[in-house]
């Protein structure tokens, strides 16, 4: 692995062209540094503001060498990157975060052992390759319950809430879909959370194993979506230094480089007050915050890592609420705007879709102004 900085001038790849990487190649520019996306679409946010791109499919090897030869290290914007990609281009070039975080992420059953194994509490949870084994879980695990896809999904989408015996036949057809064919199974039921609050940590890891961690934030959702982060987080901070210190050993057991988030649920329970929920190996949206309310984002620090550039000051100089735009929701912009206290990210997307996150506002107030007392 490299372990001199990324010298002035040197292109950063980015696999996928949405709307981290647009904001990736816009905290790239100001150090120095080109960006060169790769995605299977033509109009992607971040084709916008990049340096370069190349329109490709993700296993077409022949265009992924092309795109290894025009840069000098390689991310990736969103974790549903086949493996094998990354497997590919490891051949040929650094890529940062590394295959295991990637594939440990990718999988909820792996990534849950992963998290016991480095002592985070989880919820409780059984894989899930038949009806019968549904069945033996939820007498188990209790109900209510989430049963899952093992992969692919997000944002609500790939699971099923199991409140009552009579949601079952739903969770037998996400069984019946997701098994037929496959080799392994490809569902998880994770047994329902109590939780107070849910926040988010968001991490960063240079190959030195140097780590800067942000403030939690504390995320509010509405149809699985996240609609709202709100910084500070109203946890004590017994509770902040201990959710930052589960940040910190699941990313140094990944031997991880960049910034990740760790969605992490806080309960009432004393023995467990922390439950890590899932993590994301990249940029994440409860991080959009940083943007403005930090002397650096999570989107200059992710590019600082993986050009083993030193990790910056994780301080915050204001109080902030980040809404995310979804949607029709979009139009609020030109209402934000009006606000002095507003700043308003738009991701360039061309066409408005029902749960699409088309953009972001982090509303700035005076520091600790917003401390509940």
């Amino acid at each position: 692995m490299q372990t001199r900085p990324l010298a002035p001038n040197s292109v950063i790849g980015i696999l996928g062209g949405g709307q981290l990487a647009r904001m990736l190649s816009l905290a790239a520019a100001p150090l120095g540094y080109k960006t060169c996306i790769y995605c299977p679409e033509d109009n992607g946010p971040a084709i916008d503001v990049c340096h370069s791109h190349i329109v490709g499919d993700y296993g077409d090897q022949a265009k992924l060498k092309q795109f290894a030869a025009k840069v000098d290290v390689i991310t990736y914007e969103f974790e549903n990157i086949p493996a094998s990609t990354i497997a590919f281009l490891n051949q040929l070039i650094t890529v940062s975060p590394n295959l295991k975080s990637l594939q440990t992420s990718q999988d909820r059953l792996v990534e849950k052992d992963y998290l016991n194994s480095v002592g985070a509490t989880t919820a409780p949870y059984a894989n899930i390759a038949t009806k019968q084994d549904l069945d033996n879980a939820v007498r188990k695990l209790g109900l209510p319950a989430i049963l899952k896809t093992r992969t692919m999904g997000y944002d609500g989408k790939g699971q099923v809430g199991i409140k009552t015996m009579a949601d079952m036949q739903q969770a037998y057809d996400l069984v019946s879909n997701n098994s037929s064919g496959l080799d392994k199974p490809n569902c998880i039921l994770e047994g329902f959370i109590n939780f107070d609050l849910e926040i988010s940590v968001i991490i960063a890891r240079d190959a030195a194993g140097n780590v800067a961690i942000f403030e939690p934030s504390e995320n509010a959702h509405k149809n699985h979506i996240l609609n709202s982060s709100t910084i500070p987080a109203q946890i004590s901070p017994d509770i902040r230094a201990k959710a930052c210190q589960l940040a910190s050993d699941i990313i140094h057991g990944l031997d991880y480089v960049g910034v990740l988030g760790v969605e992490t649920f806080i309960t009432t329970n004393g023995n467990t007050p922390i439950i890590i929920n899932e993590i994301a190996p990249r940029v994440h949206n409860s991080g959009h915050w940083t943007q403005d309310a930090c002397y650096i984002s999570q989107f200059e620090q992710h590019i600082r890592a993986i050009a083993n550039l030193p990790l910056g000051s994780v301080a915050r100089h204001s109080d902030v609420v980040m809404h995310n735009l979804i949607g029709d929701g979009v139009a609020l912009a030109s209402d934000y705007a009006k606000q002095a206290n507003a700043k308003i990210h738009l991701y360039g997307k061309q066409e408005i879709k029902t749960g699409r996150k088309m953009g972001h506002v982090n509303l700035l107030f005076p520091l600790d102004s917003l401390i509940k007392t």
